[in-house]
């Protein structure tokens, strides 16, 4: 029996249902073992090992393009594709992305929901103009049908009716339930051919039937489809196979051999079970979702405790406290709950949290309407996923300057989910924005100083911070926050000045170690917009050279605004800015990353040596 890995397409059509099923067994166990190791996203990829082999048997991935959404369900596709020898790399510096990869050999990139489909009629669109014989295969998770991207991707592709086979995924949520044994029985009819034959037989008749015959045939059909699960799709103009088990590899390689050879759009509709073939993640555990190193034989975690809270557990404390007691306090969260500390507020206050599933343009929109109406929306993002409610930012929020604040957790490098996660533009993008005041904590005070400040501020605010704990142990006494008033942590005759905003604060502060007493002066500047412009002139008059250290993009970042400034002014400071060149950030360890980038604690130590 074969034991390897990675197969050709004709080789999976060479082997029988048991070797097919011994080849599932070996894919769950390499992906345990390395997720086990390395960390990664566990129980997504373990349910979908049979979608991906009857994917690989049925169509070949060289040339058929896989087109996965999110593309947290891939290391199956990973290992049968031949990368089986790099695989122990999983999300390390250096190593085999988490996600798909195309300088890896995936066909596109995928970091955030719901853009498969509408990449796939790209490619339809493409397929049919240069004449070739291809057909995008798509992978789309059931919690990706949440986002309005994907409705609007299915609206036209069913209305062009390019071929393009969709595999839906369905695994937590049932878009469309079953109901009962009857549908059950109708959706696997429906996934015969002899039940595809008869339907096209009966379209043609209608052709020659008089309008009242044909009104009712319809109203016939139509009925039909409200007990079977599809008729949402069939109703878009697409084709409907479904509910079929996600794990039992002949219904799926028939029903993609089906759909293959309908040359129409087709939304193949699967059951899977979240972790499948590893007992602890089985189900909906969202904690099986995206792990750290754990033990195989016991699920427990083995990464060491950090006896610090996260910035996020802080968010979560401080908000509960606030809601307590102010009673106009609402939140929400684009499905992630647990991810951005919302989940207990929603547990405690379900009538005044929520989550929206992956909608963040919504979530930001629905937000604007309820500060309008008096209440202070406290929205909760991860920095890379505000990215996608940048219109509803400025057209919903910022012109009419309503009271929102966004909370914009996972700010700066988050590690090994890599380029598409990194938290580095929020700064960049909102700067410009008027009426956008823009703040960031430095410690677990200052974090609970600056969400009660953002409850009173009139006006659109958000503030950043960082995965895990803050770099400063509430090393400096908190000041009372004024509106654009930065605070001087160490004030000395130096001529340099160490300029930090938020977790940069902190970093500067583990340089700064590095040097003898007195080196320089330390400022968090709290706001990066507004500037404190009567602090800055007055460092200005008694300074020469300024480091700035903000975890952020270097264009249009701190320094750029702190830049801007200086120009308006007329002073003469040389700036030194130790944010992020302009270059995407590879996954990894954070640590390792930032090294890489030549921004860990000795680099930039020796790099300030060097300017001086």
């Amino acid at each position: 029996m074969n034991e390897k890995l990675a197969h050709t397409q004709a080789e999976l059509e060479n082997l029988n249902p048991s070797e097919l099923e011994n080849l599932a067994s070996k894919l769950r166990e390499k992906i345990i073992a390395v997720v086990s190791k390395n960390g990664g996203h566990l129980s997504s990829n373990l349910g979908v090992v049979e979608l991906s082999i009857a994917m690989h048997l049925v169509f070949d991935f060289n040339k058929n393009p896989f087109i996965f959404d999110v593309s947290h369900q891939s290391y199956a596709h990973k290992l049968l594709s031949g990368r089986e020898e790099n695989f122990d790399t999983l999300r390390q510096f250096g190593g085999m992305s988490g996600y798909t990869k195309p300088s890896e050999g995936d066909y596109f990139i995928a970091g955030h929901s719901s853009t498969s489909i509408s990449l796939a009629l790209g490619v339809c669109k493409a397929i049919k103009l240069k004449q070739e014989d291809r057909v995008p295969v798509v992978l789309i998770g059931d919690g990706a049908l949440s986002a309005g991207m994907a409705y609007e991707a299915l609206n036209e592709l069913g209305d062009r009716k390019y071929p393009c086979v969709i595999i839906l995924n369905d695994n937590e949520m049932s878009i469309s339930k079953p109901i009962g044994a009857i549908s059950k029985h109708l959706s696997s009819v429906m996934a015969t051919q002899t039940y595809q034959k008869f339907k096209k037989r009966i379209e043609k008749v209608l052709e020659f039937l008089p309008d009242s015959a044909t009104y009712m045939a319809k109203r016939f059909e139509e009925s039909f489809k409200l007990i079977a699960p599809g008729f949402l799709f069939e109703e878009l103009g697409l084709e409907y196979i479904g509910p079929i088990d996600g794990h039992n590899l002949k219904e799926l390689i028939n029903a993609l051999k089906q759909a293959k050879a309908m040359q129409k759009p087709c939304v193949i509709h699967t059951q899977t079970t979240k972790g499948k073939g590893y007992a602890p993640a089985e189900g909906k555990h969202a904690k099986w979702h995206g792990v750290g190193a754990f033990d195989i034989h016991s699920g427990k975690s083995i990464k060491k405790a950090n006896t610090k809270k996260s910035a996020t557990e802080l968010f979560t404390q401080n908000l509960l406290s606030l809601a307590q007691k102010y009673e106009n306090i609402v939140g929400v969260t684009a499905a992630m709950p647990s991810g951005t500390g919302l989940e207990k507020l929603i547990e405690q206050y379900p009538n005044r949290f929520w989550d929206v599933a992956i909608a963040e343009q919504h979530a930001v929109t629905s937000m604007a309407a309820m500060a309008k109406e008096g209440f202070k929306p406290f929205i909760a993002i991860y920095s890379t996923f505000l990215q996608r409610a940048y219109d509803q930012i400025i057209h919903d929020c910022a012109i009419m300057n309503l009271n929102v604040v966004f909370a914009i957790d996972r700010a700066g490098i988050v590690g090994e989910d890599g380029e598409t996660h990194q938290g580095a533009f929020d700064v960049n993008f909102l700067a410009p924005i008027p009426n956008l005041t823009l703040l960031a904590p430095r410690d677990e005070k200052m974090m609970q100083n600056i969400m009660t400040y953002a409850y009173h501020h009139q006006g659109v605010l958000a503030f950043r911070y960082p995965r895990g704990a803050f770099i400063l142990d509430d090393e400096f006494a908190p000041c009372e926050l004024e509106f654009g008033k930065a605070q001087y942590l160490i004030k000395n005759q130096s001529k340099i000045a160490f300029l930090g905003y938020g977790q940069g604060v902190g970093k500067a502060k583990q340089v700064l170690d590095l040097f003898e007493n007195d080196f320089a002066n330390l400022i968090d500047l709290i706001f990066a917009k507004p500037l404190d412009k009567e602090l800055l002139k007055e460092l200005a008059s008694r300074t020469k050279i300024w480091f700035i250290f903000s975890q952020n993009a270097k264009i249009n970042g701190v320094a750029s605004l702190l830049n801007a400034f200086l120009q308006e002014n007329d002073l003469k400071i040389k700036i030194i800015s130790f944010e992020y060149e302009d270059e995407f950030i590879p996954h990894g360890n954070t640590e390792a990353v930032e090294k890489s980038l030549g921004l860990d604690t000795q680099n930039l130590a020796q790099k300030i040596k060097s300017y001086l």
